[in-house]
């Protein structure tokens, strides 16, 4: 079965083909760095780093590109509120720049945590304003575009095209024009490809333009540094289902209104929300949730890296804390079901696994079970039963214990859930405290002992407390069927804190 994709450009799942045999170039829309990555956001570089492994995995040479944002985007997608960048720095005391770096660095700590695949390249907006200006001379060079209160906007009513993605009619966008929208636009939905002072007097970032000193709108970057590192047409588009009535419908009318070539991308593929009881998690309503939020609380960034999975990425996911404790149940029973098989087999060393790999091949029923795992990857990503059929074949008793791990092995390579690290054998936090540290491991363990008594005298209140002063001083506990385990909580390596 060949590869298939849901395309948001149509609505119909289509058959992957790339523009070239063999190569399969691909643009991720990146983060804002003006703050964490919230857990939301983390959906979509899941959803790509699935795509990126599935791509690989059936023989593409992957061209994945991302682009960090920087500059430019206001907190409105209509050309409305404050540059975030701008907006950020300014709450925090810090340059622009500064705050650039320490949240991207802090994207890709989660990232690496959750084993998502770095892109082959990434791409920062403020080093590519050149190949923005360069792009906008040329849709302004085929009038698409007008200026009016010193800012260069396009023109969505020269490009008959325009709202296609979305599915969005010209008669609607005026309909639904708002009062408060900016004035200069002759139409609603038409968007800024370079600002100038006259919109912010004292922007932190401005370069010289043809149209004046100041700075590129947000949906110009990524269609410049895209068309740079992939040319003018590609094959995937990627990002949230919130980009595709503005950010992405915008992109496409300013990309093919310089090139002249349509289409500019074969398939759009778009993840759905990550939602709370009170509904979609962003940063705009405050209170979000980062990945170390949940680490803080015992979780291994891979038990969120399951959950996700769990759920199929152009459906809705409701997140709670029960979903996720569940999530991190299975995906614990899941390397303990995997160990178990290891414990069965000489025992298996990481150093083998060449030979498992071979043991897997050479088994029809592993390779029954690949098949059907393959089966559901090609049909539009679909993780739940890709997942399934881990689970399948790690608990078929049919299977020969070596056979299964090799199987279960080549199943993660896409899934990514550490079935390899869990070959290692590493000391747990308590046997490392107790050789590094022998007294705090001591006294930790005293103060769990008293907690014990406390639990059995139904002394609740001092069992509690107990737990916060661990927590208070980076200690996690997890009450398990054979007794208390205890770790040290994960922080992130980052620059001084803000």
């Amino acid at each position: 079965m060949p590869l298939r994709l849901y395309n948001t450009l149509g609505r119909t799942t289509e058959v992957f083909t790339p523009r070239k045999p063999g190569e399969a170039g691909f643009y991720g829309c990146g983060p804002t760095v003006y703050n964490f990555a919230h857990i939301g956001n983390l959906r979509a570089y899941v959803t790509h780093d699935i795509l990126t492994r599935v791509l690989r995995d059936r023989g593409y040479q992957v061209n994945h590109v991302m682009n960090i944002t920087d500059v430019g985007h206001l907190s409105g997608d209509n050309d409305l509120g404050e540059d975030k960048m701008v907006k950020s720095a300014a709450e925090r005391g810090k340059s622009v720049l500064e705050i650039a770096e320490f949240y991207t660095n802090a994207f890709f700590n989660d990232t690496n945590r959750m084993n998502i695949i770095r892109p082959t390249v990434v791409c920062k907006a403020t080093e590519h304003i050149n190949e923005m200006i360069a792009l906008i001379k040329r849709i302004e060079d085929n009038a698409y575009t007008y200026t009016a209160g010193g800012n260069l906007y396009f023109d969505i009513s020269r490009f008959p095209r325009y709202g296609d993605l979305a599915q969005l009619r010209m008669d609607d966008l005026k309909a639904g024009a708002r009062t408060d929208l900016d004035k200069n636009k002759r139409n609603p939905g038409d968007f800024v490809l370079w600002f100038t002072k006259s919109k912010f007097e004292n922007q932190a970032l401005v370069w010289d333009s043809p149209w004046g000193r100041g700075y590129p709108g947000w949906h110009i970057e990524c269609s410049a540094m895209s068309i740079k590192y992939l040319g003018e047409q590609f094959d995937i588009h990627a990002g949230g289902i919130d980009h595709v009535p503005i950010h992405h419908t915008n992109e496409i009318a300013q990309s093919e209104g310089a090139t002249g070539k349509t289409p500019w991308v074969r398939y759009w593929v778009h993840n759905e929300f990550l939602v709370l009881d009170r509904g979609k998690m962003s940063k705009s309503s405050g209170g979000f949730l980062t990945l170390q939020s949940l680490v803080d609380k015992g979780y291994d960034p891979l038990d969120y890296r399951y959950f996700l999975i769990g759920g199929h990425y152009r459906s809705q996911l409701q997140f709670s804390w029960d979903s996720l404790e569940s999530a991190r149940n299975s995906r614990k029973s899941l390397l303990e079901k995997f160990r178990s098989l290891a414990d069965k087999t000489n025992p298996v060393e990481p150093t083998d696994l060449a030979g498992l790999a071979d043991a897997a091949a050479a088994s029809p029923a592993v390779k029954t079970r690949l098949t059907a795992f393959n089966e559901a990857l090609d049909d539009d990503l679909s993780t739940p039963r890709a997942l399934a059929e881990l689970w399948g074949l790690l608990k078929d008793t049919t299977i020969n214990p070596r056979e299964a791990l090799g199987g279960a092995l080549q199943m993660d390579r896409i899934l990514a859930l550490g079935l390899e690290k869990a070959l290692e054998k590493t000391e747990t936090p308590q046997e490392k405290a107790r050789n590094e540290d022998p007294a705090l491991a001591a006294e930790i363990e005293g103060l769990i002992a008293q907690r014990r008594e406390a639990k059995a005298k139904r002394d609740f209140t001092r069992a509690d407390a107990i737990r916060a002063e661990l927590d208070q001083r980076g200690i996690i506990l997890e009450d398990t069927k054979t007794g208390t385990v205890w770790r040290f909580k994960q922080n992130i390596d980052l620059p001084t804190p803000l």
